[in-house]
């Protein structure tokens, strides 16, 4: 597994995509990821410092984990399957287990900018999907 440290948010006005764009930590490879709307959105909501008068989806979630007694260590973006990335959540429980929950990259990357969390990518990911330049 490799550390990520995000790089930049960038559309691509030619095919009408926002990327997040990773940068492996202490690396050269950079790791580019099509995400939603919404998730964008919600992404540069936190990176600017706004802090919406209601909770956002995302930091519901936060909510809800903190008043279960849990909170998000890191997550992995651990596959790429068919041009999709796959992404897992680790949740630290109270009593010190990890529980592990699938979920989207773009929602992971959300709530892991919110909670402070580590950002991962397997290995074999940045192998596969990685590039040098952006």
């Amino acid at each position: 597994m490799t550390e990520l440290v995000l790089n930049k948010i960038k559309v691509d006005e030619n095919r009408h995509e926002q990327l997040v764009v990773f940068r492996e930590k202490g690396g050269d490879r950079f790791l580019p990821l099509v995400i939603g709307m919404s998730e964008i959105n919600s992404i540069k909501l936190k990176l600017s410092g706004v802090k919406p008068p209601r909770p956002m989806t995302h930091d519901l979630l936060l909510s809800v984990l903190s008043g279960l007694g849990a909170s998000l260590e890191k997550i992995v973006i651990d596959k790429l399957e068919k041009n999709t990335f796959h992404a897992k959540l680790f949740l630290k429980k109270e009593n010190g287990k990890t529980a592990v929950i699938d979920a989207r990259p773009s929602d992971s990357i959300a709530i892991a900018l919110r909670s402070n969390a580590p950002i991962f990518a397997d290995d074999d990911v940045l192998e596969a999907a990685s590039v040098t330049e952006i």
